[in-house]
């Protein structure tokens, strides 16, 4: 029995009376990546919070790959893929899941606002820096109601956000605070409260009305309470409430991030493209296995409505120059055969008259393992890719990014294990660093982002309807404004 078995058992036997809502998983396998998606998706949605810890991450022994999608997919990516899907928030020690779990506990944040609480300015300071840096917001706090909140606490105090009551605040001033931003800020959705020991008074009344606030407030209060030594027994008295203490704000804010961050499961019925599959079984059930040739590699884009640029492959002096005359110039000429064309010289741009195209075919069929030569009309854009790769056990993840040598040196790619959701690859789009690329920058037009994703979506029908494809390059993509076309691609099958 492994892990799979037994969140199906208790997804199956789930009772929301009796059962706890918070799971806790360390996992050193996944051998039913299948079973623990859909028990796993099946608990979240019935209000359950998952956690877990993946260890053995090392991809050491794995199969060489020979494609940019082998190289930036490994099987710890699918594992991240698999988590998403399901809902699951992945972690990667135990602090760190001590501290998530500790946040599960809690109402669920429902939006990006903090305001940020203390009666001492460091602490509150490096949380801020690490939410914010991570996409959370500490909203500046200005205003009538900043004045008015101010005049009840003691002279010095900040509210601006972190609010800092200082070390002489009190416990009646922290009631004040926790109610002021509940009642008159209602775009705050969620507070933090850092409080130690200033020395200056005992401090049990303070987790007391902390307590209290905490039973009563409209959005999720966590308690940073730091002095776990000092006010040892006063922690422990607030623990003994029920309560929850996070001894330390940047470790509760890295978590905070990563809850917030994680998606809800995916619905179990994705709408997929409409392709053709007949005629996608009728190229794949006669190609060898490796890579297969351009004509197929056409087919079978053309079957999943993938946009590419038209082409057509030379073997011949005369056949290049028929063709050329039906591209016309300016053209673009890669060698058939090498995988690695531009590592080779099989790649040339702007070829402008008949002439150079010659000279260039002399050249290029002479290149170790050419069997043609490839002819397409030169075309501009920003250079996308999109990759997909067969993962033993867990199926197929589709990957996308920015293309041509983008890809190998900032390596900025997401994936997803298939089948892809429209939405999910509007995400995947939007969390690419490069996406400022995408929306064009310095007079370069934007690439239209739902084109973009509809392309990902059909690369997922296409290697759901072919599991032969064990990776598959579509890079670079030319983007500009609405048209979005392939111009190479390799696809590497195996039956």
């Amino acid at each position: 029995m492994g892990v799979e078995e037994i969140l199906k058992y208790m997804d199956e036997s789930f009772d929301p009376e009796s059962s706890s809502e918070v799971k806790l998983l360390y996992l050193e396998t996944i051998d039913k990546p299948q079973l623990l998606l859909k028990h796993a998706s099946s608990l979240i949605r019935k209000g359950c919070k998952i956690v877990a810890i993946k260890a053995g991450t090392s991809v050491a022994g794995s199969r060489a790959a020979t494609s940019h999608t082998g190289a930036l997919a490994s099987p710890d990516d699918a594992v991240d893929a698999l988590f998403q899907k399901a809902g699951i928030v992945r972690c990667y020690g135990r602090e760190e899941m001590i501290t998530i779990a500790s946040i599960f506990m809690h109402p669920e944040l429902k939006g990006k606002k903090i305001a940020v609480i203390t009666h001492a300015g460091g602490p509150a300071v490096m949380l801020t820096d690490t939410l914010s840096a991570g996409g959370l917001e500490v909203p500046y706090l200005e205003g009538p109601k900043v004045d008015e909140l101010k005049e009840q606490l003691f002279s010095g105090s900040s509210v601006a956000n972190p609010i800092d009551f200082l070390a002489t605040g009190t416990a009646e001033q922290l009631g004040i605070i926790i109610d002021f931003i509940n009642d008159r800020f209602p775009e705050i959705d969620g507070m933090v409260v850092i409080f130690g020991t200033p020395g200056l008074f005992p401090i049990n009344r303070v987790y007391g009305i902390l307590d209290d606030k905490m039973m009563i407030s409209r959005v999720p209060i966590y308690p940073v309470l730091p002095s776990t030594l000092t006010a040892e027994h006063e922690v422990e008295e607030f623990i003994a409430h029920g309560r929850i203490n996070f001894p330390d704000g940047v470790f509760l804010g890295k978590a905070l991030l990563k809850v917030f961050y994680t998606p809800k499961p995916e619905s179990g019925d994705i709408i997929q493209p409409e392709i053709d599959t007949i005629k996608i079984r009728s190229i794949i059930d006669n190609a060898s296995n490796g890579y297969i040739s351009s004509d197929e590699i056409q087919g079978l884009l053309d079957a999943a409505k993938i946009p590419r640029a038209s082409e057509s492959v030379a073997y011949t002096r005369e056949e290049a120059m028929i063709i050329a005359q039906e591209i016309g110039y300016p053209m673009a000429m890669k060698v058939v055969g090498p995988v690695h064309k531009s590592d080779v010289g099989g790649v040339v741009l702007n070829i402008e008259d008949e002439a150079s195209m010659l000279a260039e075919f002399q050249r290029m069929i002479r290149i170790k393992d050419t069997k043609g030569i490839l002819l397409q009309p030169m075309l501009d854009g920003t250079e996308l890719f999109i990759g997909a790769k067969y993962e033993p056990k867990f199926g197929h993840m589709v990957l996308c990014g920015l293309g041509g040598i983008f890809i190998e040196v900032l390596k900025d790619v997401k994936s997803a294990l298939t089948p892809v959701s429209m939405q999910k690859a509007k995400t995947m789009i939007a969390e690419l660093k490069g996406k400022k690329i995408l929306e064009g920058v310095r007079g370069q037009q934007a690439i239209n982002m739902d084109k973009f994703a509809e392309i990902i979506t059909r690369v997922s029908a296409l290697v759901d309807s072919a599991p032969e494809i064990i990776e598959m390059d579509l890079n670079p993509l030319l983007g500009k404004g609405d048209k979005i076309v392939a111009v190479d691609a390799r696809i590497n099958i195996q039956k």
